[in-house]
């Protein structure tokens, strides 16, 4: 069986701008996630287990981030289909924000969301000997 070697991949501005994008998500996200552990230590929540569970569950969505961030600075395929769903995921965020009469940051919300959109669909796949997207090549040498 032979191996098909992987072209070097090359970190393009669209890659860049996703992957700060995602960056910038994570941040955000692991900073509410700190918000829960500073209610729990001060005492400023009336119910520990719900801040508690809060807060581990945004954690987990923040890790989830930096690793989409990860896989975008080494311009890996693997990201562009969790960071589009995170993103549509956060459209219907900015609306509530938005009818919630928060409007400027509905408006972060919903620019970052859409701009992380357009980055991760343009983002070049891998290609490989004109194959489209995800094709392999699947010979056995004897």
């Amino acid at each position: 069986m032979t191996e098909s070697t992987s072209p070097s991949r090359e970190v393009r501005g669209s890659h860049r701008a996703a992957g700060l994008l995602t960056l910038l998500e994570a941040l955000a996200v692991l900073g509410f996630a700190g918000f829960y552990v500073y209610e729990m230590v001060t005492g400023a929540t009336d119910d520990v287990t719900r801040a508690a569970t809060s807060g581990t569950l945004i954690l987990v969505f923040g890790l989830g981030l930096l690793a989409l961030a990860r896989g975008w600075a080494r311009a890996a395929d693997w990201p562009r289909t969790p960071t589009v769903l995170w993103n549509a995921l956060l459209l219907p965020v900015a609306w509530s924000l938005h009818e919630s009469d928060r409007t400027p940051v509905a408006l972060t919300v919903g620019l970052v969301a859409v701009a992380s959109i357009v980055a991760a669909v343009s983002a070049p796949g891998r290609r490989t000997d004109g194959r489209p997207d995800g094709e392999r090549d699947t010979d056995v040498v004897s």
